[in-house]
């Protein structure tokens, strides 16, 4: 891994983000999902709705961090904050 400068905040990113897939991946297996429709404008599974919720978390946290200058952890807690809004009620 001498190739790529892992810092610990990069290999926690990563590790979460496997963790989180390996788990909707077990809770699938033995609970099978179904379409619903919250307030997003189309019907979603919960795969949808991770993969909807971690690309918003994350274009919104590069967006506070540049845009308002807001601390890192203010801008961690709303992109997380974001993500299980949308995850349960979207």
């Amino acid at each position: 891994m001498e190739w790529m400068a892992w810092t610990l905040p990069t290999a926690l990113f990563f590790i979460v983000i496997g963790l989180i897939l390996a788990g909707m991946t077990v809770w699938q297996t033995v609970s099978p999902g179904h379409q619903r429709k919250g307030f997003l404008p189309i019907s979603t599974t919960r795969g949808d709705r991770l993969f909807i919720s971690l690309l918003i978390a994350g274009y919104a946290h590069l967006l506070l961090l540049g845009l308002t200058g807001w601390p890192l952890w203010v801008a961690t807690l709303a992109s997380v904050t974001a993500a299980i809004v949308i995850m349960k009620w979207g």
